[in-house]
Formats: structure tokens, sequence, C-alpha cells
């Protein structure tokens, strides 16, 4: 950590310093949908994310790095993200979904000229340009998203971070173990896409729970407890045992913590008392112990204002009148023809989209969005270290859910690039030039309704948690054990078997439960990975017991190991007790 440089230091031909900084932070990340259904649920979704969300950000930052601008953005591509978009599967698939999107517009634009509906075949026309470019784009990049996104991030202009290996909701993981190695994958893995350690980590649905005594919230089917209650390490611990240095809560967290004393207080600014509530949530923090063994980890709290303004489609940017209807579709093409028109109106009176008029409001919406982080952030502008606010979203609601939101996101930097006060920062920036403002002790929760666990855990997902506690504790004593490593199958099996504890951990299949979005396709998605997950527990038992399996069991091993062919480079030792002994740097410098 380091303390900013003094004015006196300052050579006469510096630019002035900014007062303060925006740091907005996209969470782009899917559920593991290849090879596991296609439409209305399935690889529809990861096709739709590229083609809307994806491929126009990357157009975004080239627009900007083109005219010497930065976005600065905290982007984190999930492991689960990256692995599926370096799928051959979706290499494979995506150019024929763009080729039937492009078709669809021009049969729209056919029928809508035979119609005399000339505002709409112009529309089609606007899709079949916006398709065609989206294809070139994919092409011009011979399909390698990744690698566009890592180009931009060696450059510094965006700084991309990682997350749960699959999403996995770490107040509710079941072991320690298991929380550890949702962090460790994740850090391996995006270390072989991305080329280095991130920084960073978005801590899935903004989870957070403190260590302490924890029992398993469910019981056994029979009703008997899991296993006794136990101490648990917090979330922190975890993150920096992985040398991650950062991560982000929700609002409350912060507001309702607690100050923690330092015995640093000779190389940190740490102080006693939080600072007043107008610069709360500007600061980042250290979470947990100021005497734990690794490093401590620090935690930037999210902006409540600019986040509703941005998220909300009833008084948010989204809902103006003018901007695309996510909802109304024309079948069988599936393309948007209607705008938002306004607030609570019906369907059937959903008036023209008009592509233009869209784009106009953009700059509008997004000089308001810089006003208001002035005004947030104006208490403490003259402060001796500037404020930070962060504001962080699913990246998706970019382009996917609000159509215009890369355009919007291009304006902000724009606009921000020319305010000399009030500039765009990335956290590891912000932290390698200012301190923290102290250690705090948070409480359990998340981003979810009520900002607690209810979301992910209540009494219509409750049953998962019965099956996925056993799983974990089972994967657990198997990989400390390491007879597993006895043989070239017995690696195999566990390998994979690790695979689909990870892919039932995903906090996805609880979220869709609950919110009724997908739950038929998530019920069966947890189901399937957990009767593959006894499957494999099986093989293993067999061969243990007799040396060898079945021709039979040869290729169901095969046939789920090509299913769900994620993380090549998977880790059993992340699994077994005490595989935190070292910091995973130390663990990869030596592997390397």
């Amino acid at each position: 950590m380091s303390n900013p440089k003094s004015e006196t230091n300052a050579r006469p031909n510096d630019p002035p310093k900014p007062s303060g900084f925006l740091t907005l932070t996209l969470h782009a990340h899917l559920p593991y949908v290849v090879n596991h259904g296609t439409w209305p649920h399935g690889m529809e979704w990861l096709l739709e994310a590229a083609a809307e969300t994806y491929l126009p950000l990357l157009r975004v930052l080239g627009n900007l790095e083109r005219d010497g601008i930065a976005l600065h953005c905290n982007l984190n591509l999930s492991p689960i993200l990256l692995e599926q978009l370096a799928h051959p599967v979706f290499l494979a698939e995506f150019p024929r979904y763009v080729e039937r999107k492009i078709n669809a517009a021009r049969e729209d634009e056919a029928f809508f000229e035979s119609t005399g509906e000339y505002h709409f075949a112009e529309t089609a026309r606007f899709w079949q340009r916006f398709f065609t470019e989206t294809l070139n784009q994919f092409n011009y990049l011979n399909g390698d998203i990744i690698s566009s996104f890592r180009h931009f991030n060696d450059l510094g202009l965006i700084e991309i971070i990682t997350c749960g290996a699959t999403h996995g909701y770490m107040p509710l993981l079941g072991t320690d173990e298991s929380l550890r190695a949702q962090v460790r994958t994740a850090v391996q893995t995006h270390r072989r896409h991305i080329g280095k350690l991130p920084r960073g980590i978005w801590a899935p649905e903004c989870g957070y729970r403190p260590a302490g005594l924890w029992s398993y919230p469910t019981p056994n089917p029979d009703g008997s407890p899991i296993a006794p209650a136990f101490h648990r390490i917090g979330v922190e611990q975890a993150l920096s045992e992985s040398d991650l240095e950062y991560f982000f809560v929700d609002t409350h967290l912060v507001e309702d913590s607690a100050p923690v004393h330092s015995p640093y207080a000779t190389r940190t600014p740490a102080k006693p008392q939080l600072e007043p509530t107008t610069r709360r949530l500007y600061q980042p923090y250290f979470v947990g112990s100021p005497t734990a063994h690794h490093g401590a980890t620090s935690v930037f709290p999210r902006d409540p204002r600019t986040g509703l303004q941005v998220w909300s489609g009833d008084t948010g940017y989204p809902g103006d009148s003018n901007y695309l209807d996510f909802h109304k579709k024309r079948w069988p093409g599936g393309h948007r023809y209607w705008r938002v028109t306004g607030s609570g109106v019906d369907m059937h009176d959903k008036q023209p989209y008009d592509p233009h008029q869209a784009a106009a409001r953009v700059n509008d919406h997004a000089a308001h969005f810089v006003s208001l982080v002035r005004e947030a952030l104006q208490p403490c502008l003259n402060d001796t270290v500037p404020p930070i606010l962060c504001s962080p979203f699913d990246a998706e609601l970019f382009g996917h859910w609000w159509f215009e939101g890369p355009l919007w996101l291009e304006a902000v930097a724009r606009h921000l690039h020319a305010d000399p006060n009030l500039q765009l920062i990335s956290c590891s920036n912000y932290l390698d030039n200012y301190p923290r403002a102290g250690f705090i002790a948070m409480h359990e929760g998340s981003w979810g309704a009520e900002g607690n666990n209810q979301v992910w855990l209540n009494s219509e997902t409750s049953w998962t948690y019965t099956h996925l506690y056993p799983a974990e504790l089972y994967t657990r004593e198997l990989c400390t054990s390491g007879k597993w490593q006895d043989s070239e199958l017995g690696t195999r099996i566990v390998k994979q078997l690790c695979r689909e504890l990870l892919l039932l951990e995903s906090s996805d299949w609880q979220f869709l439960i609950t919110t009724g979005a997908a739950r038929d396709y998530a019920e069966l998605r947890f189901t399937t990975h957990n009767d593959q997950f006894n499957e494999l527990k099986y093989l293993y038992q067999t061969l243990e017991s007799q040396n060898s399996l079945s021709p039979e069991q040869h290729d169901r091993l095969t046939a789920i190991e090509l299913r769900d062919s994620i993380f090549a480079d998977i880790d059993p030792t992340f699994w077994a007790t005490g595989a935190h002994a070292n910091s995973l740097r130390q663990s990869l410098e030596l592997s390397s």
C-alpha cells in the first residue's frame, strides 16, 4: 500500500490531481449452459449475451482507445464464463446463431415492406446491420473474445478481475475447503485465460460471511444434523490466502460495520473511529483481523443512489420511453421493434422503436449520471485523500437488458475524460495511490433481497443444500486421503467429481428457483449435476474395491467428462484439508 504523493513533490507541469473518483464494476457471468439445453433456457443465454453485451462492450472499448480515453472499469469475467467463451461448442455455434438473426431480420423486412409498415422495415434493416457487424467483429477476432478483453487489460484501459469459479454463494458453502477451492480454481483459471493473476474478485452476489461458529442451516433428509457446528474462516481470509486484494459489498454491510483497532497504526492511516456518514461509503476499508497471518483484503462499498438510477426499469435510465423495450419481441426471429413507451404501458400499446431517438437520450443520461456522482462526492471533494464512488452492475444489463447501455458507458467515459476534477479509476489503481480508511468488521449479508441469504436459502431451495453439503464433505474426505492419485483412472474420476461439485455449488440454480425466472431448468440442472456427482462417487468406490471399471462404466465416465468439460487444469488438492498452507501465488509460482 502506498500513500498519495504530497503536493510539494508535484512537478510544475503535472496536471492537477482529481478531487474525486468513480469506479465502475461490471460483473459478467452466466451459469454453465454448454451441452445443457438450447432454448428457451440454455445455450441461447450465452449466445445472446455475447452478441448483445460482450462484443458491443469490446466495440466501446475500441472506440475509446482510438480516442485516447480509458473506461478504467473493473470487469469481472467469471471463470465459468471464460471457460464457455473458449469452448469449441460456443465457437462453432455463435456464427450460426448470428446468421440466423440476420436472416430473420431480412424476413421481417420483407414482411413489413409487404404490409406497408415502413418504419418497422427500417428497424429490421437496423437489426441486419447490427448483427452483420457482430458477425464481422467475431470473425475479425477469430472468435477469441477473451483475447480482446485481455488486450485492453494489458494496456491498463480496464482491469479484469475474477469471481467464484462457478459463482458459488460463499456465505452458504458448507466447508472452508469448498470456499477456498471456489477461489483458488477461479484464480488458476483466470491466469490461464488472462495471462496474469487477478488482484480483485467479485464475491458472488456480493455475499460475505465473517469468521465464527457456523452450523449447517439444513438437516439431512431424515432430519438428523449434517455435521456438528464448527468455527469457520471468514470470506476475506479465503480471498487473502489467494492473494486477492479487494472485493465488493452492498451498502448496508459497511454502514452497519464496526471499526477495528489496528496494531499497525504507524504503517497505515487506520483510525479507531469510522469517518462521518458523508464519507463512509466513498472509501475502501481493510476487512477482518489486522493480525491475520495473510495480508488483509480490502472492500469497496456499493453506492446506492447511482446504482438505482442505472438498474431500475421503473425510475432509472432503462425505463426511458425512447429506449428499446426488452420484453416485446416478434417471432419467430425474436427481434424487438418497440420502445418502452412508458411505465406500465401494456404490451399491445408499445410504440415503434427509433434507434436515433434512443441514441440521442444516451448523452443526456450520461451527463445526469456524472452529476449524481459529483453531488454524492461533493461533501468530501476537498479532503486530503480523494473519495471514490463505487458503482457495480451486472455486465449483461448493458446491451442485453438495456440495449443502449454500452453507448451510455462510452458517453460516461467521454464526459469524465473531459473533467479534470472527477475521473474514472480502477480499484487497484486507487489502492496503489491512496490509503484505506481503516479496519472494519462486517456482519453477514449480500446485495440480495433484504440484504441477507434468503434469495439462495428459503423453503423453495433448502432441498438443494441437503444434497450439496454431504457432497462437499465427501469431496473433502476423498481429496484429503490422496489415494485417488494412485492411478490415472482414479485421478480422472476425482477431477470430474470436483467439476460436478463446483457446478452443483453454482448460486444460479437457487436464484432461478427463487425468482421463478427458469425454475424448471434450474431444478433440472441441479439434479443433473447431483446425479452425475453420485455416479462418479460410485465409480470411484467401484474402482477402489475392484481395481477396475467395466467398459460401460468407462464409457459413462467419458460421457460426463465430455458434457462438463471445464477447468482442464482442475486440482483436487484444493479441496484437501490444509491446502491453504501456502498462498496461491506462491503455489503457482513454484509450479511454473
